[in-house]
């Protein structure tokens, strides 16, 4: 993925915080680059920046983890102007074709995207890639089941190849309040913020989707310790 040109040219470069992207975060601060990342989750705060001028000395591989990430970086907040060149995401299974791709299943990366779109801080032409191994790349996502918050990418990274998608769906364009359940808003502060902040400014009351069943907070606990 280093190799990217766009990756190259990047200044920041938003990351997830999975432990299969540790070594695209370790990428972004050897390269000299500004790493946007977020809380695991979002649950304990929002993004955060790290570079090589701001962390300490000898640290650079603790700040390719979530600890490293809590403890050296910057935290942002929704006012703050940031512009992103490059997004990275993880996928469990991506479509080479439409960019298509799975993840966990909790929508995370969608969230964390869709707040980046409605802070200016990327735009639909912001590309959007993934790294996987090989054997994640398949042919039988079914596009036309995705929802319009499902986040498809530009660009697939395995360990022997880079595939340009031809034909990506078209992505998200903010917070789909409509497909937000009343326990996801519930988890993530900030979400809980930018739409109290949404609705004071316009007057207006914002949808709320329908609820759902979240994981018990015990298998959720076991599926944090594969981050990084």
């Amino acid at each position: 993925m280093c190799s990217l040109p766009e990756f190259q040219n990047g200044k920041v470069i938003k990351v997830n915080p999975d432990t299969p992207q540790k070594a695209v975060r370790l990428g972004v601060l050897s390269s000299g680059k500004v790493l946007m990342t977020p809380q695991p989750r979002l649950r304990t705060g929002f993004f955060s920046t790290l570079s090589q001028d701001t962390i300490p000395d000898g640290t650079l591989r603790e700040c390719c983890t979530s600890v490293g990430v809590a403890k050296h970086g910057t935290p942002l907040t929704l006012d703050d102007d940031v512009k992103v060149d490059l997004v990275v995401v993880g996928s469990t299974a991506v479509c080479p074709k439409t960019g298509a791709r799975v993840g966990k299943g909790e929508g995370f990366a969608e969230l964390e995207y869709g707040m980046l779109r409605m802070m200016g801080a990327i735009t639909e032409k912001t590309l959007v890639v993934t790294s996987v191994n090989d054997v994640q790349v398949v042919d039988d996502i079914p596009s036309e089941e995705l929802l319009k918050h499902d986040l498809s990418v530009d660009v697939i990274c395995t360990p022997t190849r880079v595939i340009r998608v031809p034909d990506a769906r078209p992505k998200p364009t903010g917070i789909y309040w409509d497909l937000l359940s009343p326990e996801k808003l519930s988890q993530v502060r900030v979400l809980q913020r930018l739409k109290a902040s949404i609705e004071e400014k316009t007057g207006e009351k914002l949808p709320t989707g329908p609820s759902e069943t979240l994981p018990p907070l015990a298998e959720r606990n076991n599926m944090m310790r594969g981050r990084g």
